[in-house]
């Protein structure tokens, strides 16, 4: 809800337009990974955005089967927006935790991190 009321688009929407903003190009399954989405949610929000004009749909340079997914302009603006709800949101989820707890969370989530891409299961 929070998403709606502040920036006028929906979560799953939201999810994706952070992640583009992050790790633009990104195809629509990479998306999908970095949302922690199904690719049929990453798809519809996806397209949704293109609607919206958030996000410019191109054909892949590597694979012109492919399409991989950035920000406009207007996409851009919105993505600022919405880094900052997140910001505020982490925020208010953090502040249960001392600053020594939060320091010592960051290194057990970097350990874990770096295991899990150390032990990924092949695609």
């Amino acid at each position: 809800m929070v998403y709606e009321e502040e920036v006028g688009i929906p979560i799953s929407e939201a999810r994706c337009l952070a992640a583009i903003g992050a790790f633009h190009p990104l195809s629509v399954n990479d998306l999908a990974m970095r949302a922690n989405l199904n690719k049929a949610q990453a798809s519809r929000s996806t397209q949704a955005l293109v609607e919206q004009g958030l996000v410019l749909k191109q054909a892949s340079e590597v694979d012109g089967r492919g399409v991989v997914l950035s920000l406009t302009p207007k996409g851009c603006e919105c993505w600022e927006k919405v880094m900052v709800v997140i910001a505020r949101r982490n925020e208010e989820i953090l502040s249960a935790l001392t600053i020594d707890e939060r320091e010592q969370l960051s290194v057990l989530l970097d350990r874990l991190l770096q295991h899990a891409r150390q032990t990924s299961l092949p695609d």
